[in-house]
């Protein structure tokens, strides 16, 4: 298992006053627009198809219309590339909203550049799912006591059952929490290691076949939830503003052009994930806003108070331009 997110948060200060120590990331990552030399970038990205629309804009050339050399990394979640975008490894990252707040609260030099996904406003229909075995586990509120598996731990997925369970009348305090990696969640309920998993796709559709009830997602949440945010390190913006703007309007245009594309979108998904196109086909999507939602950044904000990961609301106007 990966270290414990909250320490990597709480030594991600000190890796950004490593990096400013050396001089900043290294001459790969220059903004070189003036001489005409493409800026190699690196983007911190999950498996998942949340991320879907930053390879299709690639396959696209909108990053290469934005003289942008891009190269996406995979990682286990969001909570893990904040540090490494602090630090200079990625120039970029995608990360959920929760863990993006969490950093902020801490006051982690990070900037919100553009928006990641939204869910889709079907609540039963959405791109997430909290999923049970357990017959006798019916209801969000049934959770009291029971552990769920979360791909990273103090993320958004904790945040929005914790919602789920408060909605319901239950009590989110009593829920525990183990962090299980998504392609390993199925499994780990299959084997009573956990008794409830949160899945987002490819993995919601390749486990419809096993029967598991359905509690919830992140749209019964909030409808149209801000999900992830695309971000970079406040020295980057800082120094190399050109770059930051030209990697925001190729994502705003991978963005728009992923949500009218969605077949497109499906046959992306097979070039970075294992899922087949058969199976890529049955997905649900997300959606993707070209736009940052405040009110959603504000929600989780909330939400955090109540859940006791922040003592009081971050000021999102150290997150967000």
């Amino acid at each position: 298992m990966l270290r414990t997110r909250l320490i990597a948060l709480l030594t991600v200060t000190a890796l950004a006053a490593s990096t400013a120590a050396c001089g900043g990331s290294d001459d790969s990552s220059k903004d070189n627009s003036s001489s005409g030399k493409p800026d190699a970038v690196k983007v911190g990205v999950i498996p998942i198809v949340d991320v879907a629309p930053i390879y299709l804009g690639k396959a696209k050339g909108f990053f290469q219309k934005q003289n942008i050399d891009l190269t996406m990394e995979l990682a286990q979640g969001g909570a893990a590339i904040v540090p490494a975008v602090v630090s200079g490894q990625y120039q970029f990252g995608f990360s959920n909203v929760v863990s993006l707040l969490l950093g902020a609260s801490k006051n982690v030099p990070i900037k919100v550049v553009a928006n990641g996904n939204n869910a889709t406003a079907d609540p039963t229909k959405d791109f997430s799912a909290l999923l049970v075995k357990d017959p006798a586990i019916t209801r969000p509120k049934d959770l009291e006591g029971k552990t769920v598996a979360a791909n990273t731990l103090k993320n958004i997925v904790a945040t929005s059952v914790n919602e789920l369970v408060r909605k319901d009348g239950g009590d989110p305090s009593k829920v525990k929490y183990a962090e299980v990696a998504f392609p390993d969640q199925a499994a780990a309920l299959d084997g009573g290691r956990v008794q409830a998993i949160f899945l987002v796709e490819p993995f919601v559709s390749s486990v419809k076949s096993k029967g598991w009830k359905q509690l919830g997602s992140f749209a019964a949440v909030s409808p149209n939830m801000m999900i992830a945010d695309y971000f970079t390190s406040a020295q980057l913006l800082g120094e190399k503003p050109d770059l930051a703007k030209r990697f925001t309007a190729a994502l705003k245009e991978s963005l728009a052009y992923a949500d009218a594309h969605p077949d497109e979108v499906r046959q992306i998904v097979t070039t970075y994930t294992t899922i087949k196109a058969d199976a890529a086909a049955a997905i649900t999507l997300p959606k993707y806003n070209p736009e940052i939602d405040k009110a959603s950044v504000d929600l989780m904000n909330n939400l955090m108070v109540k859940d006791g990961l922040l003592t009081a609301p971050v000021d999102t106007s150290k997150l967000l331009q």
